[in-house]
This record gives C-alpha cells, structure tokens and sequence, in this order.
C-alpha cells in the first residue's frame, strides 16, 4: 500500500506541484482538503503518513499554524508528522516549536533538501 499525504490549503499551482514532488519521488497518493475541518475531519477518518500545511489557507486565508496547533493538542493525532509549507523561515521555527516537523517552502520543491525532508516519511 502507498503512503499518503494529506495536503492542506495549498492553491491549485502549488497543490500540483506538491502532486509532482510526492508522487513522482515517493509514489505516494496527495490528497487534498481546502479548509481546517475537512482536514481535521479526514485526518479522523483516514490514514495518513504525512501533512502538509500551507501557511495561510488558499480557500479561506485562515492561519495553517493553527491546524498545527491542532493537530498537535488532539491525543488522536498528536504523533502524526505535520510540516509546514512556507517560504518564511520565522513562520518555519513558529510551527516547529508547535510540534511540526521542519517543513520546506515553495521555492524549494526541487530541492534535494526537500526530498531528504520527505523521504523520512515517505521513503
């Protein structure tokens, strides 16, 4: 079975680039939820080995450090690996320090930085 990644936020340009990074390096499947409760409803539900989070909400513009947050206070998901999807090195340490992992940001999908980030989770 493949691994999964759930990907929260992203507009439809980077969500396919996030498509072509995941699937083409890991062979994982990218699924995709637009606002903070589908994310939080599908992460209940269904099995995944990674999330993505942008840094503002494509859909709503709501603040993607709080459904880490969230993320990270629920005892059903707190073990998950989140990483956050900014260019923002402060908004990087803000999510670390919330729980996620050290995420990466758009301008560094073909980095082989960004693939080593991943492939502890997807490999």
């Amino acid at each position: 079975m493949s691994k999964r990644v759930l990907s929260v936020g992203q507009c439809s340009v980077d969500h396919a680039a996030i498509v072509r990074l995941v699937q083409g390096n890991f062979g994982a499947q990218v699924v995709s939820a637009d606002l903070p409760d589908d994310a939080l409803s599908r992460l209940k539900k269904e099995a995944f080995d990674l999330v993505l989070v942008n840094r503002k909400l494509d859909a709503d513009y709501s603040d993607g450090l709080e459904i880490i947050k969230e993320i990270k206070q629920d005892p059903d998901l707190k073990t998950l690996p989140v990483m956050l999807v900014t260019n923002y090195p402060d908004q990087q340490q803000l999510a670390v320090e919330a729980g996620a992992e050290p995420g990466f940001g758009k301008l560094e999908y073909d980095k082989p930085a960004t693939r080593q980030k991943l492939s502890k989770y997807l490999a």
